[in-house]
């Protein structure tokens, strides 16, 4: 039997967490530019890569899911912007 860590529940959590987001997205639940979809990519990477820090290191793996991460962010950032201006102008 396998042990689990708490490091590689993070990452099966954070698997799901982006595929989720993907899934609600193709499925016209979610908008790509939308903050439930940026957080749930955002916490979802961060899940991955606290699993490859933590657990077994993947230099590939690791670099796709901080750049996910980056994205994710920048996502949250510039919508939470544009937000605020469109309320800013009403």
């Amino acid at each position: 039997m396998t042990t689990l860590y708490w490091h590689d529940w993070s990452g099966y959590i954070g698997v799901l967490l982006v595929l989720l987001a993907f899934l609600l997205l193709q499925a016209h639940r979610l908008h790509g530019n939308g903050l439930t979809y940026q957080l749930l990519n955002a916490f979802g990477a961060l899940g991955v890569l606290l699993s490859l820090v933590f657990g077994s290191f993947n230099t590939s793996a690791f670099v796709m899911e901080a750049a996910w991460l980056l994205i994710s962010v920048y996502g949250i950032v510039r919508g939470t912007r544009l937000r605020r201006e469109k309320r800013d102008i009403s």
